[in-house]
């Protein structure tokens, strides 16, 4: 079954590191940043294992995002020693495989590179590879996108983060998950906010006109 679910699905964030913002330039870094936080947050609303690499704090690239390590909390960072592909370091090998999904969602940076690599080898290994596509960044976009039809080529699906936890979430009806679900909206994305800020507004004006 192609459909995303909770159940059966992995993210995996790889190298989100403060030293690539100076290198990447197919997307904003504030909007990249936000994306990688929206993704980070749609793992823990919905239960889903959250595998997280980077290199060493004291390697060029630096520590990982500010905001996004802030959510990530006590989340392991699992370091890699100049891989590329990084299955080809067993702690993250082992880490995915733990996880027990075969369905994983892959963001990063930088497109060309890790996020390519990691991709390949994801399929080579059996695993159904996404992309979120709006959460990985490259040295411009021609670079991005030719690396994105590539793993396209090979057999991975290109998503974005929100349409993630759409299929997350469903529908409405997951009343238990569809606080989280609005929160991400309204926290994560201008227009869906502001959308669901004039929809608040409304809903209490008809309200107190009902009570007179």
């Amino acid at each position: 079954m192609r459909i995303l679910r909770p159940e059966d699905s992995t993210i995996i964030m790889i190298d989100h590191a403060v030293g690539f913002g100076n290198l990447f330039r197919s997307h904003d870094v504030t909007y990249h940043v936000n994306n990688a936080v929206g993704l980070a947050k749609t793992a823990q609303a919905y239960d889903v294992p959250l595998v997280v690499t980077n290199g060493a704090d004291t390697d060029p690239s630096g520590p990982l995002f500010t905001p996004l390590k802030t959510v990530l909390g006590d989340t392991e960072v699992i370091v890699r020693e100049g891989n590329f592909d990084a299955f080809d370091t067993p702690r993250f090998a082992q880490a995915v495989e733990a996880a027990g999904r075969r369905k994983l969602v892959l963001s990063g940076l930088m497109t060309e590179g890790c996020v390519l690599q990691t991709a390949l080898s994801g399929i080579d290994r059996g695993y159904d590879v996404h992309v979120a596509v709006d959460v990985t960044a490259g040295v411009n976009l021609e670079v991005h996108e030719a690396a994105v039809q590539r793993m396209i080529q090979a057999g991975v699906v290109p998503v974005t983060w929100l349409s993630v936890a759409s299929e997350f979430q469903r529908s409405y009806a997951n009343v238990a998950k569809v606080g989280h679900f609005m929160g991400l909206m309204s926290e994560h994305t201008s227009t869906l906010g502001m959308f669901i800020q004039a929809s608040a507004a409304a809903a209490a004006t008809q309200a107190v006109a009902a009570n007179g």
